[in-house]
């Protein structure tokens, strides 16, 4: 990838959109394309080729994805599978006619079974069921890099998969009911504070582990790749670490400052019982994350407070925190 290249971030006002953008300004890539709905709307196949054809990019990183938490998936099934899989196709489909040099698609670890054997290699793809809780959005997310890799097959298309783990940071959606864990559990410990409430509700037994990747070390390790892997095999990027939901809820109730006790509701489901990367392939290409959890976790509540309109000006000192 050279400095030069035009390079299209599709999907660039979400959270891996935004880290990317970060990323491509803090390593001089300077020239690049980005597009909102307004001008092309990514799941409107002729929309998409008109953009190609007008732009010409020379590099494509596919960042642009309808995604969510227990509760999203759970109640849209219907429109992550099919939104998903729109996005993928029309924007693969249009850089191999456009004769895109190279692209990257991102996926998600949540393609691999249910009950995986820890920590989760590539080779465990398709080996077992998957989790019942976003079935729709992991098969969309599995037919997209089996798209790629047959594009790479048949048309000699330079394609690379990266298969992140969970991820968070500034930027991210912080819907109290679409959200994932991170800013879920986050904005509303921030209420449940604002409003002196004296016990929180987290879901499930906190048993589950999660790993959880920094969104900027995302972007580091997209932009690495570009430059130094082509193969098809879809490669596990994330911390190699993992912890306890239940010890994620105790985390961020102390960098929110809430004083209040911390209820596991059993009734409610737990989801994959653990999840976690083996990450030794892309470690081999040199790259290597560089957050820890908690500093992440600071960083992330005082983008919040910066940009959630519902942050009251009362509680703006605790950007410190």
């Amino acid at each position: 990838m050279r400095k030069s290249d035009k390079i299209f971030v599709a999907g660039h006002r979400g959270l891996v959109g935004q880290g990317v953008l970060r990323c491509l300004a803090r390593r001089g890539y300077d020239n690049v394309v980005s597009a909102g709905r307004e001008r092309v709307d990514l799941t409107r196949q002729a929309e998409v080729e008109v953009f190609f054809a007008e732009e010409r990019p020379d590099v494509v990183i596919v960042a642009a994805a309808k995604v969510g938490g227990i509760v999203a998936n759970r109640d849209l099934p219907g429109d992550f599978i099919r939104d998903n899989l729109l996005i993928q196709t029309h924007v693969l489909e249009a850089a191999r006619r456009a004769g895109v040099r190279k692209t990257c698609m991102l996926g998600s670890s949540c393609i691999y079974p249910r009950l995986a054997a820890q920590p989760i290699v590539e080779e465990s793809l398709l080996n077992g069921p998957l989790e019942a809780t976003n079935e729709a959005y992991a098969v969309a997310k599995i037919a997209g890099l089996t798209m790629a890799k047959a594009y790479r097959r048949q048309y000699g298309m330079d394609v690379i998969s990266l298969m992140p783990t969970n991820l968070y940071g500034p930027g991210d959606n912080f819907d109290p009911q679409h959200s994932h864990v991170i800013p879920g559990l986050m904005r509303r410990m921030h209420e449940a504070k604002l409003s002196a409430q004296p016990s929180f509700v987290v879901w499930g037994s906190g048993n589950p582990r999660r790993e959880f990747l920094h969104v900027d070390d995302l972007a580091e390790a997209i932009v690495h790749c570009l430059r130094v892997y082509s193969d098809d095999v879809a490669l596990n990027v994330g911390t190699g670490a993992d912890l306890p939901i239940r010890e994620l809820a105790f985390l961020i109730r102390e960098v929110v400052g809430y004083r209040g006790a911390l209820v596991f509701d059993r009734s409610k489901p737990d989801g994959t019982p653990r999840k976690r990367l083996d990450v030794s392939r892309i470690q081999t290409l040199g790259w290597r994350p560089t957050r820890e959890l908690r500093e992440g976790l600071v960083e992330t509540y005082r983008w919040f407070l910066a940009h959630h309109a519902d942050a009251p000006a009362a509680t703006r000192d605790a950007r410190s925190a």
